[in-house]
């Protein structure tokens, strides 16, 4: 009996870690398909931030690309849509460039509930970036160092992915980031040719020269400079036969006074009118507040440590450009109000991402419910009524 009591116990053992391996799978199953945010945060970002940064996002990415994460249950109230420029969205919520560098995640960041995604930033030719290590946690502050210098499989790899997608009949909005590849002769021509090749497949495209990572790209938005490049890329763009996409300018947090002033008499221009602004790259800035072993790191800074100046300089470009450019809003939006208040600062559209990798997908449908309370409760029937503006009841005694 005791000889058949032993043969017995590992096939025993078995059916137990069958079942508890079943219901482990079956409960997190559950959590995800219902955007469990307690879920989220106390076992999947935990375990993924196990995983160094950038074997993390890999991983990310990659869950992305096979569509592993559920599709949002949740439906996009009327007051979250947004038209701009030629595009209808379901809301007004985007994924910035750099997360999905390499237009691998579109359809699941759509799925996840986002009103667009950024690609980029994407070079001409493939490229390493720079080396490794090169992105670096700082949780206490919510925050991330990266010096990626655009790693890139380069235009044709991400073209055709785009362009097998959009055969598919995908109908979200994607936006294309271009970026230079770092010994370029010539960076002008690398942003006219991913302008020409990128121009009938993307929504819209956006001129990265903001990025501190790749050595003297910043200059680029020195005036001399600028008004060469933009002078060119908006002929460029114009001289596409069909749609035209509208042509934004990505910029640094850092720039000085006198610089915002320069850019923004430019803008206006006729010859380097673009279509929007996005406001605002990463920062090299260091802030007192900044904690943790890697706050020395090189590189540029994101998350909840940018959102104040990146609202700041939103308004004052709106007020630059007199209303008349149109601003995509991000850094450090992690709540329903950083939206809101870039949104009343002059940004028509938002856009996130550091929140995402510390919150995980719930925080996308978090924000989009807050950003709608918070429209609701100031007597707004849409995002672009908020835009720029005050509370209906503060217009109305103004």
């Amino acid at each position: 009996m005791c000889e058949l009591n032993k043969l017995k116990t590992p096939s025993r053992l078995k059916s137990l870690a069958l079942i508890c391996s079943t219901a482990t799978g079956l409960f997190s199953g559950y959590c995800l398909l219902n955007e469990d945010e307690q879920f989220y945060e106390k076992v999947v970002i935990p375990i993924s931030h196990c995983l160094h940064p950038e074997t993390a996002h890999r991983v990310a990415v990659a869950a992305n690309k096979y569509r592993l994460i559920p599709k949002s249950p949740y439906q996009d109230p009327p007051s979250l849509k947004s038209k701009l420029w030629d595009l209808c969205l379901s809301n007004p919520i985007g994924m910035a460039a750099g997360y999905d560098k390499h237009g691998e995640a579109v359809e699941n960041l759509h799925d996840i509930g986002f009103g667009f995604v950024e690609i980029g930033s994407i070079t001409p030719l493939p490229q390493p970036g720079n080396e490794k290590p090169r992105v670096f946690r700082l949780p206490l502050n919510e925050a991330i160092i990266n010096r990626y210098g655009f790693n890139s499989e380069g235009h044709q790899a991400v073209f055709e992915r785009v362009q097998q997608l959009k055969a598919k009949n995908f109908n979200g909005v994607i936006g294309i980031n271009l970026g230079k590849n770092k010994n370029s002769e010539d960076p002008i021509q690398d942003y006219v040719t991913g302008i020409r090749l990128f121009g009938p497949l993307a929504d819209y495209l956006v001129i990265n020269i903001s990025s501190p990572n790749t050595p003297g790209l910043r200059d680029w938005q020195n005036k001399d400079q600028l008004e060469k490049l933009l002078t060119t890329l908006v002929r460029v763009r114009d001289e596409l036969k069909g749609r035209k996409p509208p042509l934004l300018l990505k910029l640094a947090p850092d720039l000085t006074e006198s610089q915002k002033d320069e850019i923004s008499k430019l803008v206006l221009q006729k010859k380097c009118r673009i279509d929007g602004l996005v406001i605002s790259n990463t920062t090299t800035e260091r802030v007192e507040e900044l904690q943790g072993e890697h706050v020395i790191e090189a590189g540029g800074l994101s998350g909840r440590p940018l959102n104040d100046s990146s609202t700041t300089m939103i308004a004052e470009m709106r007020k630059l450009t007199r209303g008349e450019i149109p601003i995509v809003g991000v850094g450090g939006i992690s709540s329903g109000k950083d939206a809101y208040d870039k949104i009343k600062a002059g940004a028509s559209l938002v856009q996130l991402y550091t929140s995402y990798v510390y919150h995980g997908p719930p925080r996308v449908t978090r924000i989009k419910k807050e950003l709608d309370e918070a429209l609701r409760s100031d007597g707004f029937n849409s995002v672009s009524e908020a835009v720029g503006g005050q509370t209906k009841s503060a217009k109305s005694y103004s």
